[in-house]
């Protein structure tokens, strides 16, 4: 099946068991602060879009030697920054939304840092131009004075649901400044998951009866698409099923009770959206009958 690589916040992202290709972060010596009216961000100049692409490709070979990171809570991507001084998690959502987490050394930690506009170049894996994006701070509730632990862009749609590659060359966390790099790729998962569709087409995928995919399924599933009845909910791919364990009839993941879909009279669980999305289209193109939900067990 295809790949997918954005961090669902449903998303996509994929990626929890999967070792995740990320790139390094190396911390800089501080600027000189004798003049505090101009702000440390502003004494470097910000490198060219294929520099940062370069330097993004070469750090994720050196990123591969370290420990691989737990998923994020929101779905996305960890990062380690600074030799896992500090982390990030980085989430793109299904509309193209951006978000980067801060989290501390313990990644269950947020983590704050000053108000900043940071700049994000990202391209698609393999391509050799990079696109900026403005990056601003977005403070989330609890967060102090001038201090934010979020930061928000938006990807043009040429970007959203491909494989990429980020590289944020000036970050600035108490008193430091770092470069942190990640890829949205993955080692498994995303080689198993199917691609997100148009809207349009999901709405005619999920709204529409078909084959083994009745009226009275899209009723019993709320008569909404799988994206709008699990916004918001992480899809956290657990590739360490246990026996007994409900597998994912797609990805043969642990399935999610939180991802359940009524496909001919029958509630099967799912890892995440798309999965449900590449099950209900088999539904209703096969003329095979649908194996039981028992029988997706571990």
């Amino acid at each position: 099946m295809k790949s997918q690589s954005v961090f669902y916040s449903a998303v996509v992202a994929t990626t929890a068991a999967a070792v995740v290709t990320i790139v390094g972060c190396t911390s800089e010596p501080p600027q000189n602060t004798d003049s505090p009216a101009v702000p440390a961000v502003a004494q470097t100049p910000l490198p060219s879009a294929a520099t940062v692409a370069e330097s993004a490709e070469t750090g994720a070979k050196d990123a591969n030697e370290m420990h691989p990171h737990k998923p994020g809570s929101h779905g996305g991507i960890i990062i380690p920054i600074g030799s896992d001084s500090y982390h990030a998690e980085a989430v793109i959502e299904k509309g193209g939304d951006f978000r980067l987490l801060m989290l501390g050394k313990d990644e269950s930690r947020i983590q704050e840092v000053d108000l900043q506009p940071i700049k994000a170049y990202v391209k698609v894996v393999g391509d050799p131009d990079a696109t900026p994006i403005d990056m601003k701070a977005v403070p989330q509730e609890g967060d102090g004075p001038d201090k934010t632990s979020q930061f928000v862009g938006q990807l043009p749609e040429t970007l959203r649901g491909r494989q990429l590659e980020v590289t944020i060359p000036n970050l600035r966390i108490a008193g430091e400044r770092f470069r942190v790099g990640f890829t949205t790729v993955t080692e498994n998962h995303d080689e198993q998951m199917p691609e997100a569709i148009a809207k349009n087409e999901e709405e005619k995928l999920f709204l529409t009866p078909g084959g083994h995919y009745t009226d009275a399924d899209i009723k019993a599933n709320g008569g909404v698409t799988a994206s709008v009845k699990f916004k918001g909910i992480p899809s956290a791919h657990d590739n360490k099923a246990k026996p007994g364990d409900r597998l994912c009839p797609i990805s043969m993941t642990k399935a999610n009770p939180k991802f359940t879909w009524i496909v001919g009279g029958k509630p099967y669980q799912f890892c995440c959206p798309p999965c449900i999305e590449e099950f209900v289209k088999n539904a209703k193109e096969s003329p095979d009958p649908l194996m039981d939900p028992e029988s997706y067990v571990k």
